[in-house]
């Protein structure tokens, strides 16, 4: 069965073989491969759950690697980007820009405790590769990440990223960094001992793109407390985990940890226009503070995104989409664990998550590609795991009705069934 029936769009004028056609001449041959196993289909308009492609299918949306918290297009983001559109869209860079005054002053007061500065880029990226160079200006050169972390694929940010795969292309990245296990204080200690007072540590509270790892209940506190014990910088990043992904406006909520930075991102943009963001203390990010020509960017801070960032954390607060988060999150959560029941000890090795962030870790790797293509075949859309080629990966929006959810459990349903003979034939 399909989640929904077929919808005409008024978009027809692009066909498959036009834009595959496009993405071999100008964007890539891999990329305009990988459309055409997907179905070939153009996505040319969303709304809430959904998106909508070229030949009128309608699929619901639980991939958008965690952006689409508010789902697609959400009515008060996309009504606040008009209205600033239709009056100051980009800054001249030389007055002050009072959107982006608003929308940091409502962004920190969600933020931990302390965390009331806030510096606006266009990426998650670009946060990341702000906060290396915040920790650089406080001589902190020696950085500790963790196994499989993911945090942006810029040189600084790649070379937090623990993937050989995507780093080896581009070696040498960023001198002195030291890979720990997350989850392993005591590793991390270990690795603290040597850097005394030149560390910074970057992680995430919990592994989105290695599969949905989530540590044992105390881990985050011991790296705060260990950062403060030896005397580095702690960057947290909450670019996909934070605003609510998990049930919490922020990841380190659950054991009240206090980082230095935090890295904001993807839900941020409201589904509209992307947005990050580098939070920080006061002490942290002095040195950006006095001075505003360290680090800029020419598009970092303009209104339209500023107008979306404060949209959407207006539009969070209204609808009280983290208990929302929450609520759904428990129920999804609760709804793939059955549905996957039949297969744990065989197709299906385990299914973890917390809040709107669901992992479903297979035996083997194939049995991730041929669930993605046969959801696709069946109008959802879902994501695999860039560090961890065994995961399939759930981030559905706060929005979704309990119809629609119901649907995507059959379809679940039916998909796992239909793999699993494929695979056992």
């Amino acid at each position: 069965m399909t989640v929904s029936p077929p919808v005409t769009t008024a978009f027809s004028d692009s066909d498959e073989t036009d834009v595959v056609d496009l993405y071999l001449r100008h964007i890539g041959s891999g990329r305009a491969v990988m459309g055409r196993v997907m179905g070939g289909m153009a996505e040319v308009r969303s709304e809430g759950p959904w998106i909508h492609t070229d030949d009128g299918r309608r699929f619901l949306d639980f991939g958008g690697y965690g952006v689409f918290i508010l789902g697609h297009r959400h009515p008060a983001v996309v009504a606040a980007v008009h209205r600033q559109i239709d009056t100051h869209p980009l800054a001249s860079r030389v007055f002050l820009e009072p959107v982006a005054a608003r929308a940091a002053e409502a962004l920190a007061a969600h933020t931990p405790p302390g965390l009331d500065y806030v510096h606006f880029v266009n990426s998650g990226a670009e946060a990341t590769e702000a906060a290396l160079k915040l920790a650089r200006a406080h001589g902190r050169n020696a950085v500790v990440t963790t196994r499989r972390g993911f945090h942006g694929k810029t040189l600084g940010a790649l070379s937090v990223t623990a993937n050989a795969t995507y780093q080896t292309p581009f070696q040498p990245l960023i001198p002195d960094v030291t890979q720990v296990t997350f989850g392993d204080a005591a590793h991390l200690e270990k690795a603290l001992t040597t850097r005394r007072d030149r560390a910074c540590v970057v992680l995430e509270p919990v592994q989105g793109e290695a599969g949905v790892r989530i540590p044992e209940p105390g881990y985050l506190r011991q790296v705060s407390d260990l950062c403060r014990a030896y005397g580095a910088l702690l960057v947290v990043d909450e670019i996909q985990t934070g605003l609510g992904r998990l049930g919490t406006w922020w990841g380190v909520d659950a054991e009240d940890v206090r980082p230095d930075i935090m890295l904001v991102g993807k839900g941020l943009s409201g589904g509209v226009v992307p947005v990050a963001a580098m939070t920080a203390t006061e002490a942290a990010y002095a040195p950006f503070s006095r001075d505003p020509y360290l680090h800029t960017s020419t598009f970092g801070a303009s209104p339209i995104a500023c107008a979306a960032a404060l949209a959407t954390v207006e539009t969070m607060e209204r609808e009280e989409t983290v208990a929302r988060a929450a609520v759904l999150g428990s129920r999804i959560l609760a709804g793939v664990r059955g549905t996957c029941a039949p297969y744990l000890g065989g197709l299906v090795r385990e299914v973890r998550g917390r809040g709107l962030l669901i992992g479903i870790e297979f035996a083997e790797e194939q049995a991730v590609g041929e669930l993605l293509l046969e959801l696709i075949a069946r109008d959802v859309l879902v994501n695999h795991s860039l560090n961890s080629t065994r995961v399939l990966r759930l981030t559905p929006p706060a929005v979704v009705e309990d119809s629609t959810l119901d649907l995507f459990f059959t379809t679940l349903a039916e998909a796992l069934l239909t793999v699993a003979a494929r695979l056992a034939g």
